[in-house]
């Protein structure tokens, strides 16, 4: 090797011992939400060794479109909140996970922002323990829910073109119910049936009944027909 490569990689090796390449911290957004609660949630995440960064409102956020992180998203009513914050996020392709964040949240509040996507939902002010345990978890977990997240926006995309009665059709046959009971239940004709679970077929890209039903439940939607059946 000539001397003045020996004396670069020397050098190299001594730089690296002397500064030794800083692992890259998890990043949190926080959006939305009073600029006090905004300021506690960021001094609260580098205490616990994160890196943070704030945006006023989701429009701020988009504008510089992260690509990395955790998103502690204010569940703003007056702006549809968290779901309709994830319904934003999926139709500009960001796949990240999201918790969201409310004073003394409603029970409903929580489950409506599970449902959209969230990961997890924590009151304001947060606690330090809580949020912890929550990005340690999420990082664990992120890759298989950003997935099964995907999965069921575009599943729940491929079912918003069904007609009402292909849609009635798909519900009861996720229950396991054969045309002859489906057309008893929705007082139309067998044919009728068959005609109906034929075009839901085919707008899903369905060949088997089993791949349309698997559609519906990755798309998480709440079975609308099974109440009937137990009446």
């Amino acid at each position: 090797m000539h001397p003045i490569w020996k004396q670069l990689r020397y050098l190299h090796e001594a730089i690296c011992v002397t500064f030794p390449i800083m692992e890259k911290k998890q990043e949190l957004h926080v959006v939305g939400g009073t600029s006090r609660s905004r300021a506690e949630q960021a001094t609260l995440a580098f205490d616990l060794g994160y890196h943070c960064e704030v945006y006023s409102d989701e429009t701020e956020f988009l504008l510089y479109n992260p690509r990395d992180g955790i998103v502690l998203a204010y569940d703003n009513p007056d702006r549809g909140g968290v779901a309709r914050f994830l319904r934003v996020l999926a139709q500009r392709g960001i796949w990240l996970p999201v918790i969201g964040t409310y004073p003394s949240p409603r029970p409903r509040n929580v489950v409506d922002a599970v449902k959209a996507g969230a990961l997890d939902y924590l009151s304001l002010p947060l606690r330090k323990e809580r949020l912890g345990d929550a990005i340690v978890r999420i990082n664990s977990e992120a890759g298989a829910f950003a997935d099964a997240r995907r999965r069921m926006i575009e599943a729940r995309n491929r079912i918003a073109v069904l007609s009402t009665r292909e849609r009635e059709v798909l519900d009861w046959l996720a229950e396991g119910c054969s045309n002859k009971l489906i057309a008893s239940e929705m007082s139309i004709s067998p044919r009728t049936v068959e005609i109906h679970r034929a075009k839901m077929m085919s707008k899903l890209g369905a060949d088997h009944v089993s791949q349309a039903v698997r559609l519906r439940m990755e798309a998480n939607l709440e079975g609308s027909v099974s109440s009937k059946l137990s009446a």
